[in-house]
């Protein structure tokens, strides 16, 4: 009959292989900064909820900073309160007065900044929401991009700053982003073919892309215990017989 000592090298081996696989999982579940609008329809307005997972394996992420349209300026931005966050909206004036509604605008937000205290900055295999509400949304067809900056206490930056472009590869770092849609009711020929020439030239949504990798990572780390789990019950069978 085998010892214990004797176990311990196959045990560990197998317990290994499980592992790696449950961390590839793990990895490939992982997600970039995204946005999800609760509504995209034009002229209207829209809570926007940025999904924010902290990448660093030493620091933590104290601060995030999305930067608005410029080109298609919100005339109104409002923010949820976030226990331990502090949240300042900044406004810029824009390089040309647009009419919203009859009003001429001169100058509109071009900044969201959230800001954490010491206790509730994001740490390793963790991830914050944050949400704003948003108006007007610009003609269906436009794409909106929210470009992010993610700062960690050892003092980087990561910029979410890069569009998809179509026929080309994913970029490492994606900003966040959707398409308006028509207004709600609305319907034709002209309203289908603008979203359907912004969808020709979007690559595909980060967020469905983040989701894809999630169920894929999840299915990979579950495969991988099982397969740990079955050849460490085999190997314990043969270490009796």
């Amino acid at each position: 009959m085998n010892s214990s000592t004797g176990r311990t090298p196959k045990t560990a081996a197998v317990l290994a292989v499980a592992t790696c696989l449950m961390t590839f999982g793990a990895g490939a579940a992982s997600a970039h900064v995204g946005v999800t609008p609760d509504s995209t329809s034009e002229g209207g307005f829209s809570q926007l909820t940025f999904r924010v997972p902290n990448e660093s394996q030493t620091a933590k992420t104290t601060k995030l900073t999305v930067t608005l349209p410029s080109e298609t300026p919100f005339t109104s931005v409002s923010v949820k309160p976030m226990d331990g966050w502090t949240v300042e909206v900044l406004e810029a004036e824009l390089a040309a007065p647009i009419t919203v509604k009859g009003a001429t605008i001169t100058k509109a937000p071009a900044s969201v900044v959230w800001t954490a205290d010491e206790a509730h900055q994001i740490s390793q295999r963790q991830y914050q929401t944050f949400s704003i509400s948003v108006g007007r949304l610009p003609h269906a067809g436009t794409t909106v991009l929210l470009p992010a900056a993610q700062t960690y206490s050892d003092g980087t930056v990561v910029n979410w700053s890069e569009a998809a472009v179509a026929g080309q590869a994913k970029p490492e770092h994606p900003a966040p982003s959707f398409i308006a849609t028509p207004p709600a009711g609305a319907h034709g020929a002209e309203a289908t073919a603008d979203i359907e020439a912004a969808s020709a030239t979007s690559a595909v949504s980060h967020d469905a892309g983040s989701a894809a990798l999630g169920w894929a990572g999840l299915g990979t780390g579950l495969l991988g215990l099982a397969a740990g789990a079955t050849a460490l019950a085999k190997t314990r069978r043969v270490d009796k017989d």
